[in-house]
């Protein structure tokens, strides 16, 4: 029997997360949360969501991966723990048994970000340089249980752009080659910028054969930094262009996820494979104008603001809902183009940029329509209350149906399914229904057909699926001229 977890508590989870592309739901997980944040890795919502990249992991003087931080990694003590000198604690011991409990949930180490990616040009730079590093986060993934890597370089410059996808290919021969000892898949995976600087700056057709998915950075699009980006207050994350924004190309037209999603596909990127990046944070401008722009935004302004959630000019999302949203004196504006909020206080001069559960919605359909693989979003922290995880999570998988647009919305009929651990084929047992017949069709998860439409005259279906239909969770529709009803339905190859 499976330890801590029943086989109906795991089927529950299998019907909410698969390896389907649109089902992705990963979330950064920060080792310094532990500390002043107390935000540990039992408080994640492991239900909710499907992957944890781990930040960060460093680089080490001689090339190869190192803790980023040991005692909050590998020595904290949590109740259950060892003092066993060979003992694993920390955050890893966490992590492994939450993924005992949550076996659908994979964890990957991510390495560098902002503060730790002065070493990345190094360790790229030459064959030997590259297989020590690769070769160590192997050995790093086996000693630490992790399912993959996340290589977060911020930002490989135009003397990286080739040893970049040369790095990328070492690792994934390395993990493919442990995967082949250990007879299993270990994902690789990057997070990419978001600026077409930056875009310019990566090989991008050519690493994506190495890579499982790419994690799109589509945040700090703009912030309280001055420069030609920034030479007024602006959004954040941005969905959409704003009509309004006075800056010029390409900040005014490119600055956006929809552009950046629009780039990489062009660059030759499957949709599938990219991940729309989240914020679950807000940036604040300082001594911004009031008689300028529109209520603080495209404003004038000078520096961050003054204050912030822990650290000024940085808000998490659960301190402005509950301390800042049209309260004490900050008035909350909608940006229709661009479909996300923002906050003006003019009394003490402070703009915020931000998302909430409306524009996060608004970007998780994006996702959806746009046959993404998935979203992910920094960080579990900025969102104790769980709001916007939960408005992520009823999307994309408890709202499939309505997301995929089947035209009409669900009715409240039910749709029984009897999957057999023994058998491929599936029970269909549909509601009765008088002097019609029932057309039933079947979708991923990303919107495609993959089976129907199929007529029946009776109250039971069976289905068989292809040998090219991976598993995964799919929709059933069953309709007739005048009834729409849809259920999910997880299919185990």
């Amino acid at each position: 029997m499976m330890k801590g977890l029943s086989f109906v508590m795991l089927l529950a989870f299998l019907l909410a997360f698969s390896s389907s592309s649109a089902t992705k739901i990963i979330g950064y997980f920060i080792s310094w949360g532990v500390y002043a944040r107390d935000y540990h890795v039992p408080d994640i919502p492991a239900t909710k969501i499907t992957h944890i990249n781990y930040a960060f992991a460093n680089i080490s003087s001689d090339g190869k991966i190192m803790l980023g931080d040991s005692y909050a990694d590998i020595d904290k003590y949590y109740p259950g723990d060892s003092w066993d000198p060979e003992s694993l604690r920390g955050n890893f011991h966490q992590l492994i048994k939450l993924k005992e409990r949550y076996p659908h949930i994979k964890t990957l180490i991510s390495v560098g970000g902002w503060t730790w990616s002065w070493r990345f040009p190094s360790v790229a730079a030459t064959e030997s340089a590259r297989q020590k590093f690769a070769k160590s986060c192997a050995e790093f993934v086996i000693k630490y249980k992790f399912d993959g890597v996340d290589i977060d370089w911020e930002y490989p410059t135009a003397a990286d752009k080739h040893n970049f996808t040369l790095l990328l290919a070492a690792l994934r021969q390395k993990l493919d080659s442990i995967g082949t000892i250990y007879g299993r898949h270990y994902l690789l995976t990057i997070a990419a910028p978001a600026g077409p600087h930056n875009i310019a700056n990566i090989e991008v057709d050519s690493i994506v054969r190495y890579l499982d998915w790419i994690n799109l950075m589509t945040y700090d699009y703009h912030g309280p930094w001055s420069g030609p980006a920034d030479a007024v207050t602006n959004l954040n994350a941005p969905l959409y262009p704003s009509s309004r924004d006075p800056l010029g190309e390409p900040y005014h037209s490119l600055y956006n996820q929809s552009a950046t999603v629009d780039t990489y596909i062009a660059l030759g990127v499957p949709p599938q494979k990219l991940v729309l990046g989240l914020p679950f944070y807000g940036r604040g401008y300082g001594n911004v104008s009031t008689t300028g722009g529109i209520n603080g935004l495209f404003a004038s302004y000078s520096g961050r603001a003054s204050v912030g959630t822990w650290e000024a000019g940085v808000f998490d999302f659960y301190d402005l809902y509950h301390n800042y949203v049209d309260t004490n004196s900050y008035t909350r504006y909608w940006e229709d183009d661009a479909k996300v909020p923002w906050l003006f206080n003019p009394t003490a001069r402070i703009m915020i940029s931000y998302d909430d559960t409306q524009s996060i919605g608004e970007k998780v359909r994006f996702a959806i329509a746009e046959s993404l693989g998935g979203v992910m979003f920094w960080e579990f922290s900025c969102d104790r209350d769980e709001m916007l995880i939960d408005k992520i999570y009823d999307i994309l998988v408890t709202s499939v149906g309505e997301e995929l647009a089947f035209g009409t919305m669900p009715s409240k009929l039910t749709i029984s399914v009897a999957p057999n651990p023994f058998n491929r084929c599936l029970r269909i047992t549909l509601p009765e229904i008088h002097g019609d017949n029932w057309s039933v069709e079947i979708y991923s998860l990303a919107g495609k057909r993959v089976w129907g439409p199929r007529l029946s005259n009776g109250s039971v279906l069976l289905w068989r699926p292809e040998d090219n239909i991976a598993s995964g969770v799919y929709v059933i529709r069953a309709f007739t001229d005048k009834i729409n009803a849809t259920a999910r339905v997880v299919y185990l190859k």
